[in-house]
């Protein structure tokens, strides 16, 4: 059994996953915690114990020794949010399938999302688990693309740019959602050019009136993703400035707004960097 609740911990170790009441005692897996974390969730890396023992010891490939890194079969995400009950845990769950309406589907890391019973303490409770497709490749950082006019990019990343695009932004006109774009991290470049969506769980709901959305740690991350989305656009896809002009920016990267929208991010940063936890600010609609 669990000494502290997995949800609150800062890191998970193999053994904290393997202890899990639904983890089976003879897992023939090894968890190994991914360099990247998120906020809202652990992500463990799922390897084999023949690929991890090649990445630590080596393999003599003519006359050289190497050390392959071991690719995970697949990425354990175990959520920290603590549901009241199914209904809550169900409405995450929606969320993702709104993201796969809109998005293509090769343009996103899948994930099988699953509900268990967590026991700690002699008591039950609902945690929500998912096991995601391991994506390779480069990071994209939507704050560091390629200015227009620069050489331009390969032809398939241009054209998985503009599909990426098409969809997010169809899924902020129609049903009034978008995914956290704005985060490093979250969208990777494959080998062959195509953009995928790692963080396909943090989905935030666009408000329906003039004020700005925060996320419950602070983070305006509803306009930080639509920034992100036109950046992509600009920087990718070869889209003129006027873009700007045409839903769905028009309405989130006005001057005033803009600078709104500053400003809540430094106070979020600053609050990272003291150490403190952001205050619990409403959600607005």
């Amino acid at each position: 059994m669990q000494a502290t609740d997995i949800r609150s911990r800062r890191h998970l170790e193999h053994e904290d996953v393997a202890a899990l009441n639904f983890v089976r005692g003879s897992c023939r897996f090894v968890f190994r915690l991914h360099f990247r974390q998120g906020l809202r969730s652990h992500v463990m890396e799922v390897l084999t114990r023949s690929d991890l023992e090649r990445e630590r010891r080596g393999v003599v490939v003519g006359g050289l020794r190497r050390f392959p890194d071991a690719r995970p079969l697949k990425m354990l995400r175990i959520f920290r949010r603590r549901f009241s009950g199914p209904q809550e845990a169900i409405e995450e769950i929606r969320r993702l399938q709104i993201v796969e309406a809109y998005l293509p589907r090769d343009l996103l890391a899948p994930s099988e999302e699953f509900l268990v019973t967590y026991r700690l303490g002699g008591k039950d409770h609902l945690l929500l688990c998912g096991l995601q497709e391991y994506v390779g490749g480069a990071v994209l950082d939507p704050w560091n693309l390629p200015e227009p006019g620069e050489p331009p990019n390969t032809r398939a990343l241009v054209h998985h740019a503009r599909r990426f695009a098409a969809g997010a932004k169809r899924m902020v006109v129609e049903a009034g959602y978008i995914p956290d774009l704005a985060g490093i991290g979250n969208l990777f470049v494959t080998s062959d050019g195509r953009i995928k969506l790692v963080d396909i769980n943090n989905i935030s709901r666009l408000p329906e009136g003039p004020g700005i959305c925060v996320d419950d740690r602070g983070y305006p991350a509803c306009d930080k993703s639509i920034e992100a989305l036109y950046r992509i656009e600009r920087g990718l896809c070869g889209a003129a400035p006027d873009v700007r002009h045409g839903p769905p920016y028009d309405r989130y990267l006005t001057a005033e707004r803009s600078r709104e929208v500053k400003a809540l991010e430094e106070r979020f940063f600053a609050s990272l960097r003291s150490g403190n936890e952001m205050p619990k600010m409403p959600k607005m609609s």
